[in-house]
């Protein structure tokens, strides 16, 4: 048993302290270690850095993206605005030109028709002018023959001279028209 004993301390002095890690495994852990890492950051890395720069670029070029379409979308609006503004006071200029353009045919329609009116009316008088004076010819010309006859019955005989039974006729009419004056006083 002192064998053992001895043997089995020969053989834990023999595998060292279990806390104290073999030089070996060490350096087999560490060159494997410095392997993967040179991997990681000689492949790994580079890969992701690029995605990621990608990613950022991506989402910054998409956040331009949007702020210039919604730039764009700002200024179409406003292009909107103003061309709704322009054609409603283009309406407007269009209305009121139409009201007055309205209002003058109106005011000359109205003004034609006062002509018209007064033509009509001017027409009319000269009309009844004309047969006032056709009437004045004729009942003259039958007074005349009456009053002639007449004259001649009073008298006692004819009067076929044309000349004095003018001045008989023209003082009878002058006779007539004074009493027609007083009596119109």
């Amino acid at each position: 048993m002192n064998q053992l004993i001895i043997s089995a301390a020969t053989e834990g002095e023999a595998k060292g302290n279990p806390l104290i890690p073999n030089v070996w495994e060490m350096g087999v852990v560490l060159v494997g270690f410095a392997v993967l890492m040179y991997i990681v950051v000689k492949f790994v890395v580079p890969m992701f850095e690029k995605t990621f720069a990608e990613r950022a670029e991506a989402i910054e070029g998409g956040i331009a993206k949007a702020e210039a379409a919604q730039a764009e979308a700002s200024a179409a609006l406003e292009e909107y605005k103003q061309q709704l503004t322009d054609a409603r006071a283009e309406a407007n200029r269009i209305r009121e030109e139409a009201r007055a353009e309205g209002a003058q045919i109106l005011a000359d329609l109205k003004a034609k028709a006062a002509a018209e009116s007064a033509r009509i009316t001017e027409q009319a008088h000269a009309a009844i002018e004309s047969e006032r004076q056709a009437a004045v010819v004729s009942l003259r010309s039958e007074v005349g023959t009456l009053a002639t006859t007449l004259a001649g019955r009073i008298v006692g005989e004819a009067l076929t001279d044309d000349e004095r039974a003018a001045r008989v006729v023209d003082r009878f009419l002058a006779d007539l028209e004074t009493q027609s004056a007083g009596a119109a006083k």
